[in-house]
């Protein structure tokens, strides 16, 4: 059972042999929402399914609730369980982006209480150099049976965030690239800056320079550095709309920290109320 990551050269072996194995392909662009398609139709992993950022792992937009809004758990369960995911199955999932997409359905299987899903480590790039084969083939649906079990993580809200700023419980460590922080650029969102009181950690450093993750134990010390620096020591994770936090999220479990908190709606959300505050700079 894989919980975390899993390397090329294990998926190899054991797709050959496992048969409640079901792979996602997560290529995505935020710039151009169809070349994640385009790329799957292209060349994919054989058995790979395509899920789509913003049509199978987000809900409806109503102009306050982000650029990437959760969807209803029941619909989302009904769209894995749709595409063969069953009580046993082993999910495993992968984008070419260092796992920047690919993380967010890993976030939402345990989001419904699956276990048993790994992000395939360095993604695409890493299974090309392992040797591994591709295919154009689509992969037949086959519907299985799943139930909505206990959610394994947990989610903070904008109340939460609000009451936080006066009272403060926790620290948001914002994900998203420094210069989109700081409020220095913003192509994006309306709105620039970040969440006052936040830090940020850009997701990429989760990544060795081979795009794959780094050593739990560097992790481990990075992140402990962090706490260290806040007086809370308690973390929830946000970014731009609720993705490459779970970025943070994945890489935190690794390090061996638990089991961080997501703030869905992230920046995309909180900046969406003119009446909330704003804070640039580092």
């Amino acid at each position: 059972m894989f919980q975390t990551l899993i390397d090329s050269e294990q998926l190899k072996q054991l797709q050959a042999t496992q048969k409640d194995w079901l792979i996602f392909d997560c290529r995505h662009d935020l710039a151009n929402p169809d070349w994640g398609k385009h790329q799957y139709a292209a060349g994919h992993i054989p058995g790979a399914h395509f899920a789509h950022l913003e049509q199978d792992l987000s809900g409806e937009k109503t102009g306050k609730n982000g650029r990437h809004p959760l969807p209803d758990q029941g619909k989302f369960l009904a769209w894995v369980a749709a595409h063969g995911v069953g009580e046993h199955s082993q999910i495993v999932c992968y984008d070419d982006t260092g796992g920047m997409f690919a993380a967010r359905l890993w976030w939402m299987c345990r989001w419904i209480g699956i276990r048993s899903v790994a992000l395939l480590d360095g993604g695409w790039a890493a299974w090309l150099a392992a040797g591994g084969s591709i295919t154009q083939t689509i992969p037949e649906k086959h519907r299985a049976n799943l139930s909505l079990r206990p959610s394994l993580v947990s989610i903070t809200s904008t109340q939460q965030i609000e009451e936080n700023l006066s009272h403060p419980r926790f620290t948001l460590l914002d994900a998203r690239a420094p210069e989109r922080f700081s409020g220095e650029q913003e192509a994006i969102d309306p709105v620039a800056g970040h969440i006052p009181g936040a830090l940020n950690r850009f997701f990429k450093l989760n990544l060795q320079e081979n795009g794959r993750f780094k050593p739990p134990a560097q992790l481990r010390a990075e992140f402990q550095a962090l706490q260290a620096s806040n007086s809370s020591g308690n973390f929830v994770m946000s970014c731009g709309s609720g993705v490459t936090a779970c970025h943070h999220i994945l890489a935190f479990e690794l390090a061996g920290l638990g089991h961080a908190p997501l703030y869905a709606g992230s920046w995309s959300e909180w900046c969406s109320n003119p009446q909330r505050p704003v804070q640039t700079g580092g």
